[in-house]
């Protein structure tokens, strides 16, 4: 299944795995060497997508679905949105 998304920014790419019955979790994946862990390809939960209802989730963690997000507010990086604080709600 391929997905009008995000263009992976450069040292990253996709990867989408099954989750659930209907719902696909997309993971960032960094390309880079960690020396720490000797390895390549740290991952992290970008966010969900439900090809039932053909809407992304942001995340709540790696292991739970969040809030349906709108994809062009979201940042190649994640679905998570970003809060705003007090001073962006009075602008």
């Amino acid at each position: 299944m391929k997905l009008l998304f995000h263009k992976a920014p450069n040292g990253y790419h996709y990867e989408r795995t099954d989750f659930k019955k209907n719902i696909s979790a997309i993971w960032i994946v960094n390309d880079a060497y960690f020396s720490y862990c000797d390895c390549t390809g740290v991952k992290s939960i970008w966010g969900f997508y439900d090809s039932k209802t053909k809407q992304f989730h942001a995340p709540k963690n790696s292991e739970t679905v969040g809030n349906v997000v709108n994809l062009y507010k979201t940042t190649p990086y994640s679905a998570m949105q970003k809060l705003k604080d007090k001073l962006e709600y009075s602008l």
